[in-house]
């Protein structure tokens, strides 16, 4: 082989191995806006969840949700932990001077009524309503319907809330396998959703709500694990804040607007 062929080569393998460096410099870049720094391999990824989900006519899902967690349903006059069952809250109890008012306590079925659930929000209040809210805006009478009884239940000024839990009529906090909710009028996807924690505080997982499916407006979502490990749940009820001057996406408003009914969850655990 003469000289400059031989040079040649050289210089082409060269330049192959410095592209190929580059190119694994700029995968590291472009991985590198996405790296987590609290990521650790080490660490075994979360257990998984049963989901039940549903919109339209959710009762039929709403009761399987039920029967997975399993009988009874223990009421707020059964103290804790009970060795089975679940306890629900449906609002339909609650009466002034914590009904549509944006001061209802979030210990109220801790204190008030012993089911071992606190209710948390970083906006302006809590509100019971009996009328869907329409004496907060008179369009929201047409925007939520209740899915049982007449009341229903919105954090106000915030569309975030967290709900942890106690032993049911004692103090001692408490973990849950299973969490669901009924809303009223998801419309916007991914907006509406559920993020459980356990005890020290790493998420067990982000479960979105399906949206509405027709003119009743309800969707459900459950979330169940094998063992009480549920210590908080974030409640994401769509992406604006209900209070009198919101305006729903279906009104022609900028924000999914979305309130709760039946909170069902399994029996509260010691920690």
């Amino acid at each position: 082989m003469s000289a400059r062929p031989y040079r040649l080569a050289r210089e082409q393998r060269v330049t192959r191995a410095v592209l190929g460096s580059l190119s694994i410099v700029l995968l590291a870049a472009a991985c590198g806006d996405d790296y987590d720094d609290n990521y650790d391999p080490t660490e075994p990824p979360p257990p998984a969840a049963t989901v039940v989900s549903a919109s339209g006519a959710i009762a039929t899902k709403v009761d399987e949700f039920r029967q997975l967690i399993g009988e009874p349903r223990n009421g707020g006059n059964v103290p804790g932990p009970a060795t089975a069952g679940r306890r629900e809250v449906t609002w339909d109890g609650v009466q002034s001077p914590n009904l549509n008012t944006d001061t209802f306590p979030g210990d109220f079925f801790h204190i008030t009524t012993k089911l071992g659930l606190i209710t948390a929000t970083p906006g302006l209040g809590q509100r019971v309503s009996d009328n869907d809210f329409a004496d907060l805006n008179a369009a929201f009478g047409d925007s939520f319907n209740a899915f049982s009884g007449a009341k229903t239940f919105a954090a106000v000024g915030s569309p975030v809330m967290d709900v942890t839990f106690r032993v049911a009529a004692g103090t001692a906090p408490a973990v849950v396998s299973a969490f669901g909710v009924v809303f009223a009028d998801v419309d916007v996807v991914g907006a509406t959703k559920l993020e459980a924690f356990d005890a020290a505080g790493k998420s067990l997982g982000v479960f979105d709500v399906a949206v509405r499916s027709d003119d009743t407006g309800h969707s459900f979502l459950g979330i169940k694990f094998a063992s009480p490990i549920i210590a908080r749940v974030r409640i994401t009820s769509g992406n604006g804040a209900l209070g009198a001057q919101a305006q729903d996406v279906t009104n022609g408003g900028a924000t999914d607007l979305v309130v709760m009914d039946d909170f069902i969850y399994a029996e509260p655990q010691p920690q």
